[in-house]
């Protein structure tokens, strides 16, 4: 027969902490199939505001006003599908890839650099800190490329009082 221990709970209060756990499992699930339905229509948006944009390129009187809109748009779009494969990458192997996370800091990072770029008030002394600052994630994303099979937010694995 065996002996329970002095903290373990009655068989009532774990099937109800069983359903509790699967409904929360159940709508962590859902709100991450909603996060990645909604990305993809933005990314759909996206596409088609960036289409429509390049008749842009042709009517503006000077280049630079419409080719500003087109780069952010296409750096946009390039975050929002790194930020896609993220919640992918989470679905299948049930943990966070910081690899992938660094990669869409990057995007955001560079998104974010060109904009300041084209907005023709950066001094050489800002290119200098921003580029510094892009070269430090890619060197760390070289690092966890080296390191390969970092992951956080594993699901922590549980050993049974039998073992």
């Amino acid at each position: 027969m065996k002996k329970e221990s002095p903290c373990s709970p009655p068989f009532q209060f774990e099937i109800f902490q069983n359903w509790i756990i699967c409904f929360y499992k159940g709508i962590i699930k859902l709100a991450f199939n909603l996060a990645i339905i909604i990305l993809i229509i933005s990314l759909g948006i996206g596409i088609f505001k960036t289409i429509k944009d390049l008749t842009l390129v042709f009517t503006e009187p000077t280049v630079r006003a419409s080719f500003k809109e087109l780069v952010t748009n296409v750096l946009s779009l390039i975050v929002v599908l790194e930020l896609i494969r993220a919640f992918v990458d989470y679905f299948e192997h049930e943990a966070v890839s910081i690899e992938i996370l660094i990669e869409a800091l990057i995007a955001f990072l560079i998104r974010e650099f060109m904009i300041y770029l084209f907005e023709g008030k950066a001094t050489g002394f800002e290119v200098f800190w921003w580029a510094l600052g892009i070269v430090l994630v890619v060197f760390s994303r070289f690092i966890f490329v080296i390191y390969k099979g970092i992951r956080f937010f594993r699901k922590p694995m549980i050993k049974s009082s039998q073992e």
